[in-house]
Order: structure tokens, then C-alpha cells, then sequence
């Protein structure tokens, strides 16, 4: 369940169950040039929302259904998020007695390709699963007066009050970084809670905004948000929290925090 990358590769879409399409990377690699070893002074987790799943019952019915992944951000690998889509859509013609059947099946190979307990929920059409759109919590920091000229990731440009000990959330939505094999832009939200010296509201746009042409994973994405931010702001207490844009019927929603535990799987605008 480790073969190989799919990214930038002309792919088939096999419609019978195929665990050995899914394609785990190295979190260690991403986070080395971070300065990380190990043991990160964060935790959270990745939250996959797949849109797309079907399936058939024993009577070659097809089903429909949503699926919720959190895989945990201590494990060894992250999966490749084509792969997963390659994956999902391997069961379009593969026979299951139940939704609860398949969740067993997609959680033994994703806990088994990430090296680590991968939960997952599978909801049904009729599931009240509290999918309304949300907003997140906090001041939007898109109205900010400024001049932007920086489009590679700069930490640089961050800033924020030592003599004003705050508790604030902050959001914004312009989010854009690039898949570093494909160069695909991938667009999202990003929500920051954090407890320190007053962060520039401006100066952390920038800083967003210096992410538009940065080539790296989504989860790679944020924990340099974490790293970057706790490093230049003095943060004390920081969560970073992102909510892509869906490709390929899966959007990825990394959270990264030192004093939270978690946070919502909350549906945006626009996903």
C-alpha cells in the first residue's frame, strides 16, 4: 500500500477495490526543513472530507455516501491525496454488506499505510451530520490596507507587539499555495488562535499572501504557518488551522496546535 506516486502521472481509475493504490510520504522529510525532528511541538491532525464515495450492496445496488478521515499528525506518513482519490474511487464496483463493512475496510488501510490509528466516520444521505456552512471564529484580517509584492513564503515579514499580551482568533481566505509536484493551486481558509504579544493583523496578511506561489504539501503548508508564527510572533499558545478547497471530490483541513485539542470539522463557503 506503498506503491508508486500518481502525482504528474497518467493514471488509470480502476473501479475494483485496490488497497495497493494508496501512496504514504514521510512527514520527517517535509519536516527536517522545518528543523523538526520527531517529536514536533505540536499535535493535531489531518482532516479529509471525501464527497464522492460509492459503492455497491450485496444486490449490486449502488450507494452513495460522505466520508469524515482524521489522520492523527503524530503519525510517521501522510497519504498522498491522489492516491486517496485513486483509492475511493476503487470501490465504484466492489460489493460490501454495509456502509459500517466498508468504514472497517477504509480504516484497517489508512491506519496501515500512515502507521498509525486513522478514524473514520461514513454518513449516509439521510445522516444529520451538522454539514452546514460555518464561519470562522474571529477577526478577518482580508481588509487590511496593504501593499503586497512577496509571493514566496517570507517569515520575515511578520510581526507583532511585545508589550500587548492578547487572546485573539483571527481568519483570513486567501490562501493559496501550489502542489510541489504538479504546480495545481490549491486555495483555502486559514484560521489562527493564539494567546501573546499582539500579532499585526497586516503583517500576517502579508505573510499569508507570501504563500502564493510556495510549492509544498497542505500539511507541510501549515506547520510551517505554526513554526513561523510562534518563532517571529512569541506566541505562547498557537493553533493554525486550514480548510482547502476540495480537488478531486476531497478537500484536506490540516490542524496543528500546542494547547488545543481540536478543532471542528466545519464546513466553509466554499467547500
Amino acid at each position: 500500500m506503498s506503491g508508486k506516486n500518481p502525482l504528474g502521472q497518467t493514471t488509470a481509475y480502476p473501479e475494483q477495490y485496490s488497497p495497493d493504490l494508496l501512496y504514504a510520504i514521510a512527514r520527517i522529510d517535509a519536516r527536517k526543513a522545518l528543523g523538526l525532528d520527531a517529536d514536533p511541538p505540536f499535535h493535531g491532525s489531518d482532516i479529509w472530507n471525501a464527497w464522492d464515495l460509492t459503492w455497491l450492496d450485496k444486490n449490486g445496488l449502488p450507494q452513495v455516501a460522505t466520508a469524515e478521515i482524521h489522520v492523527p499528525a503524530d503519525s510517521p506518513n501522510l497519504v498522498e491525496s491522489k492516491s486517496l482519490k485513486l483509492y475511493l474511487g476503487s470501490f465504484a464496483m466492489s460489493a460490501f454488506e454495509s456502509g459500517q463493512d466498508l468504514r472497517a475496510v477504509i480504516t484497517r488501510d489508512l491506519s496501515g499505510v500512515t502507521g498509525s490509528d486513522v478514524y473514520v466516520v461514513v454518513r449516509d444521505p439521510g445522516a444529520v451530520d451538522g454539514s452546514a456552512v460555518a464561519r470562522l471564529p474571529g477577526l478577518c484580517i482580508d481588509s487590511q490596507p496593504v501593499s503586497c509584492n512577496v509571493y514566496e513564503v517570507d517569515a520575515g515579514l511578520l510581526s507583532a507587539d511585545a508589550d500587548d499580551i492578547v487572546a485573539e482568533d483571527l481568519h483570513s481566505h486567501l490562501l493559496r499555495s501550489l502542489c510541489p509536484v504538479t504546480g495545481q493551486p490549491d486555495m483555502g481558509s486559514l484560521s489562527f488562535s493564539y494567546r501573546g504579544p499582539r500579532i499585526d493583523p497586516a503583517a500576517l496578511l502579508r505573510y499569508v499572501v507570501s504563500y502564493r506561489q510556495h510549492q509544498d504539501f497542505h500539511e507541510a503548508c501549515v506547520e510551517r504557518m505554526f513554526m513561523d508564527i510562534r518563532e517571529h510572533c512569541g506566541a505562547e499558545q498557537l493553533s493554525v488551522y486550514a480548510r482547502y478547497q476540495r480537488r478531486g471530490g476531497i478537500d484536506i483541513n490540516p490542524f496543528r496546535s500546542n494547547f488545543e485539542a481540536s478543532m471542528p470539522n466545519a464546513r466553509l463557503w466554499r467547500q
